[in-house]
């Protein structure tokens, strides 16, 4: 019996793209751009926040990207994502997680003009904010967040100082890159084919070589066939497929238009394989050997 998937505090459901519930990979290319969005959402009104993680064959994690809310008051989010790697089997998982540092300003903006709770209110933020610094990189965005959390502790400085430097732009986009996260829920990985580009798009053209013959020699050969290649080209095709190119079995061998009364000359469907000229890693004669099909190639 399968045991109950534990559920986070803040719940991750019904990341797309999703094929067959995950049974099958979402595709893409290189440099393809696409789409990832979950249902987002926790108990009470605290704020939450979501991203991507995208996994490359290796399984190593690539830098997250933010996910935002698409339509507020839905629960749904959503980000755009790039493939920033080569072919392979990828992974992506969406990472959900309490956003208190919102929270707070959410509060903050409100109450501390309100004269409404400010000791309470502004300790809670200069704890929070020291809190994300100590999380970030060294440097001077970690110091700017610093300084925001000493901003707000210091009483010796107006209300409306304090709220600001910890409110201001350059705060919030560095908080942004590098947000508090809390109660982290990671979903379940969803695979991701990566092929090369001409996977993305294509028109086939099924070939017989066999029928690009002579009058000389009616059954084509891969010499043959080749001159046929560059007319296929101009018709906008830009894949060549061929039938099987073994030998064709001799045993209730088929006529023209499939019917079951085969002449000693005809040549039979080549996807009855196995005769004692050979099989599967054999050629058949009458195209030519195994070095003219790689020179067909």
């Amino acid at each position: 019996m399968k045991a109950t998937e534990a559920i986070g505090r803040v719940p991750v459901r019904d990341v797309q793209p999703a094929v067959d519930g995950g049974g099958r990979p979402a595709k893409a290319i290189p440099g393809e751009t696409f789409q990832v969005t979950a249902t987002v959402f926790r108990e009470g009104h605290d704020a939450v926040g979501a991203n991507v993680v995208l996994c490359d064959p290796a399984g190593r994690p690539g830098p997250w990207t933010p996910m935002r809310e698409l339509v507020p008051g839905t629960d749904r989010w959503g980000a755009e994502v790039t493939v920033d790697g080569k072919p392979g089997r990828w992974t992506y998982h969406v990472e959900a997680w309490s956003a208190p540092l919102t929270t707070w300003r959410r509060h903050a903006r409100v109450k501390i003009p309100a004269g409404i709770d400010t000791g309470l209110v502004l300790e809670e933020g200069t704890e929070l904010y020291a809190r994300a610094a100590a999380r970030m990189p060294a440097g001077p965005e970690r110091e700017r967040v610093a300084a925001a959390a000493r901003a707000l502790g210091d009483e010796t400085l107006p209300l409306h100082t304090r709220l600001a430097n910890a409110l201001a732009a350059e705060v919030d986009e560095i908080l942004t890159r590098y947000p508090l996260r809390e109660l982290v829920t990671r979903s379940e990985p969803l695979p991701l084919l990566v092929e090369r580009e001409r996977a993305l798009y294509g028109s086939w053209y099924e070939f017989f070589p066999r029928s690009e013959g002579t009058p000389e020699r009616p059954h084509g050969t891969f010499r043959t066939a080749a001159r046929r290649l560059p007319a296929i080209a101009e018709m906008g095709f830009d894949v060549v497929y061929l039938p099987p190119i073994h030998p064709i079995g001799t045993t209730f061998r088929k006529g023209p238009n499939n019917t079951l009364s085969a002449g000693p000359e005809d040549v039979g469907v080549p996807w009855a394989i196995g005769s004692p000229e050979g099989g599967h890693d054999a050629v058949h004669p009458d195209l030519g050997t195994l070095e003219d099909f790689r020179w067909f190639v």
